[in-house]
């Protein structure tokens, strides 16, 4: 039987396999995050990947046979076990919270379930300005008290055994969901509004600004060590609309978070670096379909660099294929400081055990 958090001890988080072997290893796998995304220079990029937790663990589908995932992240001791598994795996650098984005507009009056066919649907979907002033932007901390329960949890666990990343998305990325109703084959709705009735949009995004900017700061109240802001559908924006629908309002969160807390700001498919870099972001994920050298050219270097390894290879391709576009990956940013390997999206959950171990094991073993 899986034990869960309220079971285990901080001796226990990384039994079993030992974490790898560094002859140069001066630091914790907390203070190596902490220092790529500060620019420090540390003995190896520092590793995690998005959707780590889950999906394709044996460990995380034995727990999904009993739990329902709304079970999984609004039960403290649960979602910080399903946080810890792959850490305990992988030894990664970074453990994220589990969670969901959609918890922000949950709070403020906007539930979602998840359909039978795959995706999410909203209780309601948001049509104008109405249905916008009917959200409750101001209970937030109160009604997600449960995460910051989980963070305790999982933090109290790792000790500097790895940083504990924070999230949520970005105003932009969950005014989709809220306008659209859900998951959407094609997201359309919020960039319609945006053009049509901008009081309205201004409006949702200021609610939004608000709600996340609560919810982070009760994340690091809690103690993670960092935070993540998912802005997965800033793509979708035309370059000369993606700094008032998207930007504004990502620096603003930055903004009202501890100067002293990093934070990285993953916008898939943006390629408004300027925007980018004037959120006041630590860091900036790449995605998998943008350059890594163009990116890195285009970005400051005191602002630190996170990707890019294509998911799909998780996948589709065998270990030595996935070892040989780590290590390219490596060598490409050999010498930057401030570089965190991670994947261009989330891990897949067709992903073979066997090629996560090689990306990491590359990884880890990168000299």
């Amino acid at each position: 039987m899986l034990n869960t958090v309220a079971e285990t001890n901080s001796a226990t988080v990384f039994a079993g396999k030992k974490p790898p072997a560094n002859r140069n290893r001066p630091i914790s796998a907390c203070q190596r995050m902490l220092d790529a995304l500060h620019c420090r220079q540390v003995d190896r990029p520092p590793v995690w990947l998005m959707r780590q937790a889950g999906r394709c663990l044996p460990e995380y589908r034995a727990l999904r046979e009993r739990h329902s995932f709304r079970e999984l992240i609004q039960t403290p001791a649960l979602a910080a076990e399903v946080t810890l598994q792959p850490v305990r795996r992988f030894h990664f650098d970074a453990a994220i919270l589990f969670s969901d984005i959609l918890v922000v507009p949950e709070a403020m009056g906007q539930g979602f379930s998840f359909r039978e066919k795959g995706g999410v649907e909203m209780t309601h979907r948001l049509r104008d300005g109405a249905d916008v002033r009917q959200l409750n932007d101001r209970e937030v901390t109160a009604r997600l008290q449960y995460v910051a329960e989980a963070v305790k949890l999982i933090k109290a666990e790792l000790g500097e055994g790895a940083a504990l990343l924070g999230f949520a998305g970005s105003p932009w990325t969950l005014a989709n969901f809220m306008t659209e109703g859900g998951s959407a084959a094609r997201h359309g709705k919020a960039l319609e509004l945006f053009n049509s009735d901008r009081q309205a949009f201004d409006l949702l995004a200021q609610k939004l600004t608000r709600a996340v900017t609560d919810f982070l700061n009760l994340q690091i109240d809690a103690g993670v060590d960092a935070i993540q802001i998912f802005d997965s559908l800033g793509g979708l924006l035309p370059p000369e609309d993606f700094a008032a629908a998207s930007g504004k309002w990502i620096a603003e969160i930055v903004a009202a978070l501890p100067p002293s807390t990093p934070v990285i700001v993953y916008s898939k498919g943006t390629r408004d670096w300027p925007s980018l870099v004037g959120t006041g972001a630590q860091a900036i994920g790449i995605d998998h379909e943008i350059d890594l050298a163009g990116a890195v050219k285009a970005l400051p270097r005191d602002v630190a660099v996170q990707g890019n390894l294509n998911p799909a290879l998780l996948q589709t391709a065998s270990p030595s294929e996935v070892r040989t576009e780590a290590s390219r990956l490596l060598e490409l940013m050999r010498g930057r400081a401030g570089y965190i390997f991670n994947l261009g999206h989330g891990v897949p959950p067709e992903t073979k055990l066997e090629n996560l171990e090689a990306l990491v094991d590359t990884a880890q073993t990168f000299v």
